[in-house]
């Protein structure tokens, strides 16, 4: 169409540009060019016949009627070509208009300033909801009034002082369970991020988020869960070499609940430094990097006492690496950690003092030796503490092949083992020959979707677990294998599909048996309906 305009715009020239020639000159090329141009519009099907000739008739001249000395002759355009001309026109300036009216529009944001604040694109907010129903079967085998409630008793000032110093271990119990999490992640600037999560759950629980329904006429605790500051230095090729947190923050080391629970959160520093190992030479080597070493390491308190120079810390090391296979979707990490805890242990005090109450802990499940450290000849009256020191060694090793995508093959390995516990300081500080039970391991193999994200998504899970009692802190294992604490043995086997956008179903079975001592055999199976925003 473009040509036809051009090509009628060329005769309309050619007939204003013979005005100036005479009658003899002009009238016949000019009617022979028409022609022509005409003739090949036609056979092209650019115009109709009838088209053509009409057109042919209007920019002709009349034949026998040359034009009067000094007169101008106007070619008549039709209307049908003034039309698509106009059309075109139109269309080509509302194309540019409206472009230059959208990038106007994004770059001095109409409608946005003084009224959303630019700080308002770096907060991201998400959280999510999980509905559960737990059942908590029991043994028939298990020893009645045999395992204390620790926490309840160093509560209590005592066993004689408290009306129920014995952990349930006969009566089954079913119960309703709530967790909801709220977090804000602020992006201060291209390195700098602030992190904040509200959580429900006990105050004084590290390693729960869980409400338990049934509190008619009582609202729900909401904590801040987290609250952290994080630094990522990047090179020259954008490569994140260091990793800087300070605050109450993440788990930050390679690790399964063998050892730490999900839901516990380190206060403290840490920092994480990355070295990448190039595999190829040139520009492949900057663009594809595959594997890299790291090492973590953190400094976070436990307990600040005013009083003393005997604050209890963890000190904690981690140095491993991680390959990605060449489908770049599949990896290995294997990474082995020192964790060291400083004035855990508890201290006996003097006669009828009080002075070292501080050493017992603020938080116990169950497993670790205990010992009572106060020193007042009332057997009703105690105060339970660590009896061994922690130095753990933890070597975790995870697979995780992507060969079947969209599902994945993830395979685990945890190991721990408490170089700290002493048998003669542990002997001197109860009393009595303890064996040292210092050893744990974890092997999980799972199937399914890496997130459940949508509807038909799915994942499966089977693992077998056994922790002696000693082999870490009791108080920040997991919280549900054996309902918490140290001294177990057993499996779980899991299973998430998903309903819907980000809603999934979970359910899984833990059965745990105690590896050494009387019988304590605990099967617990929870029901979830989950939601992530």
């Amino acid at each position: 169409m473009k040509k036809t305009f051009a090509a009628l715009l060329f005769a309309a020239g050619l007939a204003g540009t013979c005005q100036s020639l005479s009658a003899a000159e002009a009238v016949s090329p000019l009617e022979d060019t028409v022609r022509r141009l005409l003739n090949r519009l036609i056979e092209q099907g650019t115009l109709s016949a009838a088209e053509g000739e009409a057109l042919r008739q209007r920019l002709a001249p009349a034949a026998g009627s040359p034009p009067a000395p000094g007169d101008v002759r106007v070619p008549y355009v039709p209307e049908i070509v003034k039309d698509e001309i106009r059309g075109q026109v139109r269309n080509e300036l509302r194309q540019d208009v409206v472009q230059d009216v959208l990038t106007q529009a994004k770059q001095e944001r109409w409608g946005l300033p003084g009224v959303i604040p630019a700080w308002v694109e770096r907060i991201k907010l998400k959280g999510d909801l999980r509905l559960r129903a737990q059942g908590d079967f029991y043994a028939d085998d298990n020893a009645e009034n045999v395992y204390l409630d620790f926490l309840e008793v160093n509560d209590a000032g005592g066993i004689g002082n408290s009306d129920d110093p014995f952990l349930n271990v006969s009566n089954d119990r079913q119960r309703l369970r709530l967790r909801a999490r709220l977090a804000v992640n602020a992006k201060v600037n291209d390195q700098v991020q602030a992190g904040l999560r509200l959580a429900t759950g006990a105050i004084d629980d590290p390693v729960s988020t869980n409400q338990t329904l049934g509190r008619y006429g009582g609202r729900y605790t909401l904590a801040l869960d987290q609250a952290y500051l994080r630094y990522d230095g990047l090179d020259d090729t954008q490569y994140n070499w260091i990793t800087l947190v300070g605050g109450r923050m993440p788990n930050p080391w390679v690790s399964t609940d063998l050892v730490w629970d999900q839901d516990l959160n380190f206060e403290g520093l840490a920092a994480t430094l990355r070295q990448p190992l190039r595999s190829g030479e040139g520009l492949y080597a900057e663009d594809e990097i595959n594997k890299h070493l790291f090492l973590t390491v953190g400094v976070f308190p436990l307990q600040e006492v005013a009083l003393s120079s005997d604050d209890k810390w963890l000190l904690g090391a981690q140095v491993g690496g991680e390959w990605l296979f060449n489908n770049q979707q599949s990896r290995f990490t294997l990474a082995l950690a020192y964790y060291d805890y400083q004035n855990l242990a508890g201290q006996r005090n003097e006669v009828n003092g009080t002075l070292l109450d501080f050493t017992a802990p603020g938080f116990l499940q169950k497993g670790n030796t205990l010992f009572d450290i106060r020193n007042d000849n009332d057997p009703n009256s105690n105060l339970l503490a660590l009896a061994a020191d922690y130095r753990e060694l933890n070597l975790t090793a995870l697979l995780d092949l992507a060969y079947f995508a969209p599902s994945h093959l993830w395979l685990s390995l945890d190991y721990v083992k408490n170089i700290g516990f002493d048998e003669d300081r542990v002997a001197a500080r109860t009393g009595a020959q303890v064996e040292g039970k210092t050893d744990g391991y974890q092997a999980m193999l799972s199937v399914g979707w890496p997130q459940i994200a949508k509807r038909g998504d799915w994942r499966l899970s089977f693992a077998y677990k056994y922790l002696e009692r000693d082999a870490v802190v009791d108080a920040f294992t997991d919280s549900d294998f054996h309902l918490g604490g140290s001294d177990a043995k057993g499996y779980i086997l899991g299973g998430e599909y998903g309903i819907g956008d980000d809603t999934w179903l979970s359910a899984r079975w833990l059965s745990a048996d105690a590896v050494d001592g009387p019988p304590l055999g605990i099967d617990v199976l929870q029901l979830d309906v989950n939601v992530r925003f």
